[in-house]
């Protein structure tokens, strides 16, 4: 490692640096300078929810096809350019849900004057999913695409035509406490024609239009200047410099998160801002917005959005608040008259909160103005995986974990979330299997719709993805001294973990839970036992040869002919028994071997029509048969189960050693997993429990 000196490393920080964005970012110009941008790209003008709605396609989306549903996968809640901690995965049917009410609000089609409240069980992805689009807003105000605009004031005295305002001391500016669009300075007779020679000619996605009037402190000073100066509004935009808006959550600039604290203390100037009483004795009146703080949630949250922690913990006085502010766009600060707001209302609460909801009859109010959206837990394998494979990865963990513990750890949380199958020849696991994507014999697609419709609140309970992260981390934890962990170390902390579970009150949900754990570790079981086949059968020469002596057969069987034996040069009859022993392995029973036969040489046929030579990878049925007669063939000479015994001979050790060779080359394992592995699949065979 070279070390560098303290001026080396400050050099480089000084070349880091972007200071062209930075000047974007900090952009300032005259109220003319602004129309220009307005005439150049209208677009800066756009609401709150055109904004989040354009940020979330700006990102791009993917149709696909799920059990012939076609669904939209969108980019924006899974993009690893911000955030990549909060990505979200398998909710792509909510997250539809919630991208066509932005995109109708977007449109003024009416839900932009709905609460949007996000309502599932703990854990489900809720507050991700605001987190999301509070970061997303961040972000996407400081590209090129989503630029916006506000404005402060110069209350100080101009004295000449030739005043440069760029001379105004920084400290002189007052900034509009609401971020508001600059527009709203045109006075509102004149707007109607502003706008009609503004969008001449005009064909954009958003109608421009100018609504709602100035907060009460820039109305304050504009009124000021409108009287200093007899009415000149040309002399009163002088005192207005524009700059460029960035959202910021932390400086609380367009992002605001309002969370009830005890039910008796909650005070609603939280929302709406509070009388700055060290002004009132300058100002002489509390009811003088000079002394008035505008900063409650509402108002800084103004043209971006607002999320509300728990919304329905709380008080009615607040949610009064709330009707006003989603239906009129209107909010009420104390000693002030309703204030126009642009902003996104999005709060989210779990189950129990929202029953008490609908049990309130003096909540009819809220409810009607109320777009609920449900986020239940994730029901599809692989999406479960990837949440914690993006939280315990080789750049976060340094200790080993085996394959398939997040598998296994995924998958008994998948299976408790899930409705036990109506169809008496099916299990959970098989449906958890077909929810993957799997295909099983006798289950098509329109099966699959089918087992979805009669269980329409599947996933809105079960264990949430914290519990299993939780007892994953304990078990990094209380085996990071055997330098990695495996399934059974993750499967036994989540099975002690039941016995304190908070969230589960029932016992009959646990001893549930706990013989899914059984069924997990049978699936793990054949799970290994596939891999250590595998890695037992991987001679690719071996299987090379036995795929072109099984052809020679099957091509003299369908053609009717002889086949040469290679050693003593005489024609013989196609082996029967060499044949039936592969297509056993994959159940092809005897009344469908003429098929199967005939099938894999018209598929050889059609490969040379067009100049091609035949691989048996290509076949999946066939390739699984050959490993599965390979393996049959060599695990006796392999005498695996000699690894449960303290001798090993010379000759087995090295073919053993190869194994496990292939299982850290192949498979992912380390010195450590793979032997732990090759004992267990052993211990199988010792009982004479291998199934194939």
């Amino acid at each position: 490692m070279t070390i560098q000196s303290g001026v080396s490393l400050l050099q480089r920080v000084v070349e880091l640096q972007d200071l062209q964005k930075f000047r974007e970012l900090n952009w300032t110009g005259s109220f003319g300078d602004y129309l220009d941008i307005v005439a150049r790209n209208p677009k800066v003008t756009r609401n709150a929810f055109q904004r989040i709605y354009d940020m979330i396609m700006s990102y791009g989306y993917e149709e696909f096809v799920d059990a012939k549903k076609k669904l939209i996968r969108y980019h924006f809640f899974s993009d690893p350019s911000f955030d990549i901690d909060d990505a979200i995965f398998g909710l792509e049917i909510p997250l539809m849900r919630l991208v066509n009410f932005f995109k109708a609000a977007a449109q003024g089609y009416g839900t932009e004057k709905r609460v949007l409240l996000l309502h599932g069980p703990v854990g489900s992805s809720k507050s991700t999913i605001v987190r999301r689009l509070k970061r997303g807003l961040e972000h996407y105000s400081k590209t090129e695409g989503g630029a916006l605009y506000t404005f402060d004031w110069y209350m100080g005295v101009i004295d000449s035509e030739n005043w440069n305002w760029r001379q105004v001391p920084e400290s002189e500016w007052e900034k509009c406490p609401m971020h508001e669009e600059p527009l709203r300075l045109i006075p509102a007779e004149s707007r109607e024609r502003f706008i009609e020679e503004l969008t001449d000619g005009y064909n954009g996605e958003y109608a421009i239009r100018i609504v709602g009037d100035l907060c009460p402190s820039c109305r304050f000073n504009f009124r000021d200047l409108m009287l200093r100066y007899q009415g000149d509004w040309s002399q009163v935009i002088r005192h207005v410099r524009v700059r460029r808006l960035v959202f910021s959550e932390q400086d609380r600039i367009g992002i605001g998160t309002f969370q009830p604290k005890d039910e008796k203390n909650q005070d609603s100037t939280e929302l709406t801002g509070d009388i700055n009483y060290r002004k009132i004795a300058i100002y002489g009146s509390d009811s003088d917005p000079r002394a008035f703080n505008f900063d409650g949630e509402f108002n800084i949250a103004n043209r971006g959005i607002i999320e509300f922690i728990e919304m329905l913990k709380l008080d009615v006085a607040f949610l009064y608040d709330l009707l006003g502010a989603s239906q009129e766009h209107k909010i009420k600060s104390k000693k002030f008259a309703q204030t126009d707001i642009d902003e996104v209302i999005i709060g989210h609460t779990n189950s129990p909160e929202y029953r008490r909801l609908e049990n309130n009859e003096f909540m009819e109010a809220l409810k009607d103005r109320t777009v609920r959206i449900d986020i239940p837990y994730i029901t599809r394998l692989r999406d479960e995986i990837k949440i914690y494979e993006r939280d315990f990865n080789k750049k976060r963990v340094k200790v080993h974990i085996a394959p398939h513990t997040l598998e296994v750890a995924a998958m008994w949380a998948v299976l408790t979330r899930l409705d036990e199958p109506k169809k008496p020849n099916l299990t959970l696991l098989q449906k958890l299997k077909l929810y993957n994507g799997r295909t099983l014999p006798g289950f098509t697609e329109d099966n699959i719709k089918e087992l979805r419709k009669e269980s329409p609140g599947e996933g809105m309970q079960g264990i949430s993805p914290r519990y299993i992260q939780d007892k994953i981390s304990n078990a990094l934890v209380n085996y990071q001294t055997d330098g990695y962990i495996n399934p059974f170390m993750v499967l036994n902390e989540l099975e002690n973990g039941l016995k304190n579970h908070a969230l589960i009150t029932s016992e009959e949900d646990r001893k549930r839970y706990r013989d899914l754990l059984s069924v997990v570790k049978e699936e793990y079981t054949e799970i290994v036992k596939n891999e250590v086949q595998r890695a037992i059968s991987a001679d690719e020469e071996a299987i090379k040869r036995l795929c072109a002596n099984y052809i020679d057969n099957i091509k003299a069987y369908t053609q009717r002919e002889r086949v040469r034996n290679k050693f003593t040069g005489q024609f013989e009859e196609p082996d029967e028994r060499l044949m039936r022993s592969i297509e056993e392995k994959i159940d092809i029973p005897e009344s469908r071997k003429d098929d199967f036969r005939r099938e894999i040489m018209n598929y050889i046929g059609a490969l040379a029509i067009e100049g091609k030579t035949f691989d048996y990878k290509t076949n999946e049925r066939l390739h699984k048969a050959l490993e599965l007669k390979l393996f049959e063939d060599q695990k006796d000479s392999i005498k695996l189960t000699s690894l449960v015994s303290r001798v090993i001979d010379k000759d087995t050790q090295e073919k053993i050693d190869v194994v496990k060779a292939r299982l850290i080359r192949d498979f992912g394992y380390n010195e450590q997993s793979a032997t732990d592995v090759l004992n267990y699949v052993a211990s199988i065979f010792a009982r004479g429990d291998m199934k194939h």
